[in-house]
């Protein structure tokens, strides 16, 4: 059965962890397919829309070769290749679902982009990164070869019913084509489920754009097409955006913010706020007995449920074992029983040690909130401060709560005090 203190907090994770997979990606691919189908948009926006697509290629290239962010660049590569060739058949020939190059671009452009998502930064002028512009060089001589050489074998191949015809007639993909992105999506997916990190998200979202961009690749609307790669590539400029920033101001052991986002949060409260400073108990004697790699994970999973405060509150990895959460516009009293929440959560939390088998040689500790194993009990100190005529500045009021974190100690541990 669950405990009290556990139960109130199961919908907060659940929704942190929905709308950590959905957003922004979700509200960038609907606003493309509001423009997309509403003329009244496109005869508004029409004139923004047409240099969308420059501004999103310039925009991609510049933070791509800044931020070293070879990924970045390789999949504007292959964007703007099938867009330019796209729009060369339909002004030159006139677009029909039967043309192989078409189908095999299609079929091609999923796979290289889970192709790049499952793999890591390498460079771009480094052996592994002339490798990946050479496979992509090497793609397009083979689509070449396979429009002009043997069209009639590739068509084939390429046209061949796999699926139920029923289901995607809407679409001019044929079936091998809906495969490859089918699958694409798939193994993302998983790697997203079992490592989820911001580029392996917008890789992700990024295959529904470009699904929809090749599904609306008409004779008279060609730039539908380029419109929704260009959507494809602002998801992953996004993410470039959001990694840097996490880097700057996300803990990259726990995943909270960091001290430098305490400090800029602090300077943004008003005149009324209130300040608690986390420690962990007894953290040396943990890292003594198990070793640091069990102490970081105690970092971790304490870090998981200061995450889940209530009452408006917000945690921030402070340094070493030491936390703080800070309450908008509340009093101490009105903080109180949310700090005495998470420290009963911690408390009651199953931190279990147990070994994994990793070689003949080497076991590795793990902690696990079930299974069998050693229990390592785990508890917090909290000192709270409020702001108030003494203690104006942020800064003082920290200090403040530092000291009552400090009597919370002397006085026995795992307690809160003011």
């Amino acid at each position: 059965m669950r405990q009290p203190a556990q139960q109130k907090y199961v919908w907060h994770d659940l929704l942190t962890k929905a709308l950590s997979y959905s957003l922004p990606e979700i509200p960038i691919v609907l606003a493309a397919i509001i423009y997309t189908h509403w003329r009244g948009a496109q005869q508004t926006l029409g004139g923004v829309a047409f240099y969308y697509p420059y501004a999103m290629f310039g925009a991609g290239v510049l933070l791509g070769w800044r931020f070293r962010r070879s990924r970045l660049l390789f999949a504007l590569l292959l964007f703007a290749l099938v867009d330019r060739t796209l729009l060369g058949f339909v002004t030159s020939r006139g677009f029909t679902r039967d043309h192989v190059a078409f189908q095999a671009m299609a079929f091609l452009l999923p796979l290289n982009l889970a192709a790049l998502a499952l793999t890591a930064e390498r460079g771009v002028f480094t052996p592994p990164g002339l490798v990946r512009l050479g496979l992509i060089l090497g793609q397009i001589a083979l689509v070449a070869v396979l429009d002009r050489g043997t069209p009639g074998a590739a068509a084939a191949l390429l046209h061949a019913r796999l699926l139920p015809p029923r289901l995607f007639v809407w679409t001019p993909l044929a079936d091998p084509a809906l495969l490859a992105f089918f699958a694409s999506a798939g193994l993302m997916g998983a790697s997203l489920l079992l490592s989820p990190t911001s580029t392996g998200r917008s890789f992700s979202w990024a295959l529904l754009p470009a699904f929809l961009g090749l599904s609306q690749v008409r004779a008279g609307n060609p730039g539908f097409s380029t419109f929704y790669f260009a959507t494809s590539a602002l998801i992953l400029i996004v993410a470039v955006v959001e990694a840097s920033y996490h880097m700057a101001y996300q803990d990259g052991l726990t995943g909270l913010p960091a001290r430098r986002a305490l400090n800029e949060a602090l300077l943004r409260l008003g005149s009324r706020y209130t300040v608690g400073m986390v420690d962990v108990d007894h953290f040396k004697r943990i890292n003594d007995s198990h070793g640091h790699d069990v102490g970081d994970q105690v970092l971790k999973m304490v870090a998981a449920k200061l995450a889940q405060v209530g009452g408006g509150g917000r945690a921030y990895r402070y340094g070493g074992e030491e936390f703080a959460v800070i309450f908008p516009g509340k009093s101490v009293e009105e903080c109180a029983p949310e700090l005495e929440a998470l420290r009963t959560l911690v408390e009651e939390a199953k931190f279990i040690l147990r070994s994994r088998i990793r070689s003949k040689r080497k076991k590795e500790k793990i902690l696990a909130e079930k299974g069998p194993g050693k229990r390592v009990l785990v508890t917090v100190s909290i000192g709270v401060a409020e702001r108030d005529d003494r203690y104006s500045k942020p800064d003082q009021v920290v200090k403040a709560a530092d000291r009552a974190l400090y009597r919370a100690k002397d006085g026995g541990r795992n307690q809160v005090r003011t």
